[in-house]
């Protein structure tokens, strides 16, 4: 699967768009890593366990937005963007998005 953050993708033409495609993920962060966190935020300093955290959950919201393209007979998604945000107080969440198309080489 072809995932650009382009409105093109070089050396294709795009043929059919499917889409909008998502993939959306919500993760609540331990309270040992909450713990960790307030002890680092005195400090200073990058909090790993979050910063790993979130890279997972990166991958995992391009990964089912990926299998939503397959789904829909998609072969490559341009446009792709990713949006965080948070939902109460411990949780956090990444939304991966595009536009599902079908394209082929020129």
């Amino acid at each position: 699967m072809i995932v650009v953050t382009t409105e093109k993708i070089p050396g294709y033409i795009v043929e059919e768009v499917k889409g909008p495609v998502f993939g959306l993920i919500v993760r609540s962060r331990g309270i040992g890593a909450d713990i960790m966190a307030s002890f680092k935020g005195l400090v200073g300093g990058e909090i790993k366990q979050y910063t790993a955290m979130l890279e997972d959950t990166r991958k995992e919201a391009l990964e089912r937005m990926i299998q939503n393209a397959n789904q829909m007979g998609a072969n490559a998604i341009i446009m792709s963007r990713f949006d965080s945000g948070e939902v109460g107080s411990n949780m956090s969440e990444i939304v991966a998005y595009g536009t599902a198309v079908v394209a082929r080489k020129e």
